[in-house]
């Protein structure tokens, strides 16, 4: 089974807010098996436009990063956000 894999592009727009929507997330997170391979950190520019932050999140399978975003947990923690920031967000399928 491919895992998958949750891709976010996003710019902070209440940095003092967001520490909200992480403790918000985390019961989703650690429900569905999430394993965070990039949050934030420094970036280099190749091409288009950028965002601040950028999160990739390792789940078992496609399914359970659908279904972590789905779930009822993590949309309380996504309407923070939403509230505080602006973002793109992609599942992606593993390899």
């Amino acid at each position: 089974m491919a895992k998958g894999y949750w891709i976010a592009r996003v710019d902070v727009r209440e940095p003092d807010r967001y520490k909200d929507y992480v403790a918000a997330a985390k019961p989703a997170f650690e429900k569905y098996g999430a394993n965070f391979l990039a949050r934030g950190g420094a970036i280099t520019e190749l091409e288009g436009q950028s965002r601040a932050r950028n999160v990739v999140i390792e789940f078992p399978s496609m399914q359970h990063a659908v279904d972590c975003y789905n779930s009822p947990e993590y949309q309380i923690a996504a309407k923070i956000r939403q509230e505080i920031a602006d973002a793109e967000m992609v599942v992606v399928e593993g390899i």
